[in-house]
């Protein structure tokens, strides 16, 4: 969950770090630190808090090396402190990490037994004096970290410096993403591309096991066994001005107001409307696959969960095949039933959650055919399922997810309408209807969107609230559960989501005047029942919030609120109500004065358990 940055070339060492580590901010952190090249030893500066602090301890200072890697930490081991934060340093060797080493204890009592003498509370430090210890046994850099890596067990993603060795830098990989970035006469790694975007287009993406040596002759790659192995670059068409703010106060606010756009890009070429079907460039099935599945799970973490929540409705009603949603930390520890008769779909908008790469990899072991869905191109989830269908929102940096959501809900649904071709349940003439209301979408969200002064209104009438309640009936309640997310995640204030028919069994006895119930009543099947959910709320003298069709003119004297969302079918509905959601988290959050990119206690990607 932390950030990794390296660099050797030309330019000024110190400064490409900082700069990559500000890149990577939104990954969440609590300390950061450099170590770099200086008259052959390698100097380092870290310091616990933002980076303005680590600028700030290094001021005016100058390095003469040519080599240097950077880290931001997110504490797993050892609470945040100076001595804590990355690089950590023994004897010749110097190291940021990424990932948890679970062996870590017994290494170092073996460590301690042989003389070294640690400074931190961190699981990492123990690699940098494993390292030294197979250098001082006279191995080359590389044979030295190759060994001391199979000795390790965990995940990692490393930068390493090593002195003697002043003109290179190792880095190496297992179940943590590190990029090689490939520039002209000068080479990066990091743990995401963003970092290093405004110097290279251009990425090695490596595999576990593996160890990149970066030189100024270039960049080779190493397997397990220390043969060389070929790694041809990749081209990722992100520019550096997608990760800036472009003008809004926050990232989230921008990402919010790009989802438009972030779905058109998702759809592009996607669409066979003369078929009445979704052409997905990297999913094909064998023929009989679909007919003899008997089971679809989806796996998934946080706001992803959601997310599957909604390709559950999606999926069993445009296939009528069962599909049972899981959290992924659950899944992979409950010897789940799965087989070769079942298909098992990992959502993901990193691609390297760690829970949810675990029950891929379990459900792999077991003969299921695995699909992907993430946003992160070449990301180990990509890498390791059967299939992949990428997201295509572009870089998201702000912790709380916002069009990664909605992109994968408009994946699910160009799957679910797919497979619903493949199999026969819908005809042309149902897909046409389908990617024709679609295709809508985006011009609704815009419309959506202008409602964003009204959604600030209703977050300042209610910004005292310290508690929240979200109801929501069938393929809107996991909105619901993403609307209560959206607002524990980023403004701190106490919420719930709940299936509105569940309000009677518990929630209701919470409600008073003091808190405000957010309802999704868009008109559908069972709109008479969350009308109903409605007046039970208001019998309590609570006050209620509502989402609502605009054809629904009564509704705006049984509400003390109401926010109208564009008339769609009900199964595109969830990507309309999410926004106001999402805006309402957010302006809830901005006027409370919390860190809305970088809420507390959170990361961007979940990379360890």
């Amino acid at each position: 969950m932390c950030g990794i940055v390296g660099y050797i070339g030309p330019r000024e060492t110190a400064k490409v770090l900082i700069e990559g580590l500000k890149r990577l901010e939104y990954r969440g952190y609590d300390s950061a630190g450099i170590a770099i090249f200086n008259q052959g030893k390698v100097e380092i500066r870290r310091k616990e808090g933002k980076l303005i602090k680590l600028e700030e301890l290094i001021g005016e200072e100058t390095f003469d090396g040519k080599v240097g890697i950077g880290h931001t930490r997110w504490a797993t081991h050892g609470r945040p402190s100076d001595e804590n934060a990355h690089p950590h340093k023994a004897g010749r060797v110097a190291v940021v990490h990424n990932g948890i080493i679970e062996n870590y204890l017994s290494l170092k009592e073996i460590l301690k037994s042989k003389g070294h003498i640690f400074t931190s509370e961190t699981d990492t430090e123990i690699i940098s004096h494993l390292i030294d210890e197979f250098i001082q046994e006279g191995n080359s850099s590389l044979d030295a970290v190759r060994i001391a890596l199979d000795k390790i067990k965990g995940s990692y993603a490393l930068g390493i410096l090593i002195e003697g060795d002043e003109r290179s830098l190792l880095a190496a990989k297992k179940e943590s993403p590190l990029v090689v970035g490939i520039g002209e006469g000068e080479y990066f790694i990091a743990s995401d591309v963003p970092a290093v975007l405004p110097y290279t287009k251009n990425f090695i993406f490596m595999e576990d096991g593996e160890i990149a040596l970066l030189s100024a002759e270039g960049v080779k790659v190493f397997n397990v066994k220390g043969e060389e192995v070929s790694k041809e670059p990749k081209r990722v068409n992100w520019n550096s001005l997608m990760a800036e703010k472009g003008g809004y106060k926050h990232f989230m606010l921008k990402e919010i107001f790009e989802q438009p756009r972030a779905v058109i890009d998702t759809i592009r070429g996607r669409l066979s409307e003369e078929k009445g079907d979704a052409v997905l460039e990297n999913v094909h099935f064998a023929p009989t696959f679909l007919k003899k599945m008997k089971r679809v799970s989806l796996i998934a973490c946080g706001t992803s969960y959601h997310a599957a929540l909604i390709g559950k409705f999606l999926i069993e009603e445009f296939c009528r095949i069962p599909v049972e949603p899981d959290i992924g930390s659950e899944f992979r520890y409950r010897n789940p039933i799965v087989g070769e008769s079942n298909l098992l779909i990992a959502i993901s908008q990193s691609g390297e959650t760690a829970d949810t790469l675990a029950a891929l990899r379990e459900a792999k072991r077991k003969g299921t055919t695995t699909l992907a869905i993430c946003n992160v191109v070449e990301s180990s989830l990509a890498r390791e399922a059967d299939q992949v269908i990428y997201t295509h929102a572009g870089p998201e940096i702000g912790v709380a997810s916002t069009k990664t959501f909605v992109t994968q809900l408009v994946i699910l649904f160009l799957l679910a309408l797919h497979m619903g071709r493949e199999l026969g349940i819908l005809s042309k003439e149902e897909g046409k209807a389908l990617i024709e209301e679609l295709v809508r979408v985006p011009h609704l969200m815009e419309e959506m969107l202008k409602a964003s002064n009204q959604v600030s209104k209703i977050a300042r009438k209610y910004l005292h609230a310290r508690d929240f309640l979200y109801l929501g009936r069938g393929i809107n309640y996991p909105i619901a559960l993403e609307g209560a997310l959206k607002l524990k995640e980023i403004s701190y204030v106490h919420a719930e989501g709940y299936p509105a028919g569940e309000m009677k069994h518990g929630p209701i006895a919470l409600i008073d005047r003091e808190m405000p119930v957010v309802v999704l009543a868009t008109k559908n099947e069972v709109y008479e029942k969350v009308i109903s959910n409605i007046e039970e709320v208001k019998a309590r003298e609570g006050m209620v919030i509502a989402l609502a069709s605009p054809s629904d003119r009564e509704i705006v004297h049984k509400v003390d609120d109401v926010i109208f969302i564009p008339e769609t079918i009900p199964s595109l509905t969830p990507i309309l109500l999410t926004i106001p959601l999402q805006l309402l988290a957010y302006y809830m959050a901005d006027f409370k004065g919390t860190d809305v990119d970088q809420p507390r206690n959170l990361a961007k990607s979940v990379t360890v358990e």
